[in-house]
C-alpha cells in the first residue's frame, strides 16, 4: 500500500467521482482507476460499488475511508510537528468552543498554559450547534471544549474542566436580582428569552411545567451574545450555565428547587494520535484550578 493510493482513495471519497478525484490528485483518470484497484487487491475486496454515476462506498470502504482519514490526521501532524520545529516556528494548535460555553473562566487558563508552553500557539475557533466532538475525530479541530456529551468515544481522550449550575440570568437593575435567589412563580411574571443552542433546553421546560410554571418564550435565539445583550437591557430573563454570563450587566441567581448541571470538557484524539503540545495543554487544562 502506497500513501498515494490513500489520498487519491480520500478524494474519491469526497467526490465519488473518479474525473473529479483524478483532477484533485493531479493524475489521469485511469491512473488513479488503477491505483484504487490495487488497493482492492491488496485490502482483499471491494471498497466502491461501481454503478455509472451512481457509484458508491461497499461496508469494507466505509470502514477503511475512516480508517484512512485518521491516518491522514496522523502525517498531517507528523509533517507539521517536524516543520515547525526545523523551522523554529510554534505548533499551532486549533480548538474548537461551544457556543454556550462562555469565555469567563478561560482567560486566566489560556494565559498560564501559554507562558508554561512558549512553542504553542492556540487558535480559537466556535463550534457550531451542530457540531461535536465528530469534528476532532475528522482532523479538523486538535481539541474541542464543549459540555460532555453522552455518547462513549473510546477514540478520543475526555478531560473534565468543571461542572456549573444552570440558574436565572436577568439585569441588574431587575426586581429579581434584590433577591438571593428566586422562585420559578415569581419568574413567569416577566418575559423569558429562549436560549435555542442549549442542550437541556427540554429539561428546563419540564421542570417548570411540573411545577405548574408555564414558560411561554416571546423571544428566542440562537445567539448567545444576542440573548444575553437583550437580558440585560431589560426585563426579560433566561436561564444560562452560571459560568457563562458575559454580558455587562447581566447578573445571575439560583433558582429555588431547580439544581440542573452540566460538565464541561475538553477532548482530543486518544493516545499518540494526538500532537504532544495538544496533550500537554489537555493534561494542563484537566489539573487546573477553576474557579
Amino acid at each position: 500500500m502506497e500513501l498515494n493510493q490513500v489520498i487519491y482513495f480520500i478524494n474519491w471519497t469526497e467526490t465519488l467521482s473518479f474525473t473529479e478525484a483524478a483532477r484533485r490528485s493531479g493524475v489521469s483518470q485511469p491512473s488513479l482507476t488503477r491505483a484504487i484497484r490495487r488497493l482492492e487487491q491488496e485490502l482483499g475486496g471491494p471498497l466502491i460499488y461501481r454503478d455509472g454515476k451512481n457509484s458508491r462506498l461497499t461496508g469494507l470502504g466505509h470502514d477503511v475511508e475512516a480508517e484512512f482519514r485518521r491516518m491522514m490526521v496522523a502525517i498531517r501532524s507528523v509533517r507539521n510537528h517536524s516543520e515547525h520545529w526545523a523551522k523554529g516556528k510554534r505548533r499551532v494548535l486549533d480548538v474548537a468552543v461551544a457556543p454556550s460555553v462562555g469565555p469567563k473562566e478561560f482567560t486566566a487558563f489560556f494565559e498560564s498554559a501559554l507562558a508554561d508552553a512558549p512553542s504553542i500557539e492556540i487558535r480559537l475557533h466556535s463550534l457550531l450547534a451542530t457540531e461535536d466532538t465528530s469534528e476532532v475525530l475528522s482532523g479538523r479541530f486538535h481539541a474541542c471544549i464543549l459540555p460532555r456529551e453522552v455518547r462513549p468515544e473510546r477514540k478520543l481522550e475526555v478531560h473534565s474542566l468543571f461542572r456549573e449550575r444552570f440558574v436565572l440570568g436577568c439585569s441588574a437593575s431587575h426586581p429579581l436580582a434584590a433577591s438571593a435567589s428566586v422562585r420559578g412563580e415569581d419568574m413567569a411574571e416577566f418575559p423569558f428569552i429562549d436560549r435555542m443552542n442549549c442542550k437541556f433546553r427540554d429539561e428546563i421546560f419540564d421542570h417548570f411545567a411540573q411545577r405548574g410554571v408555564l414558560m411561554q418564550p416571546r423571544l428566542r435565539s440562537d445567539r448567545e451574545d444576542w440573548v444575553q445583550r437583550a437580558v440585560a437591557d431589560s426585563h426579560a430573563t433566561c436561564i444560562l450555565p452560571e459560568r457563562s454570563a458575559t454580558a455587562y450587566g447581566l447578573v445571575t441567581r439560583p433558582i429555588d428547587g431547580f439544581i440542573l448541571e452540566r460538565e464541561v470538557v475538553i477532548a482530543t484524539i486518544s493516545g499518540s494520535m494526538a500532537p504532544v503540545e495538544m496533550r500537554k495543554i489537555a493534561q494542563l487544562a484537566a489539573g487546573y484550578e477553576w474557579c
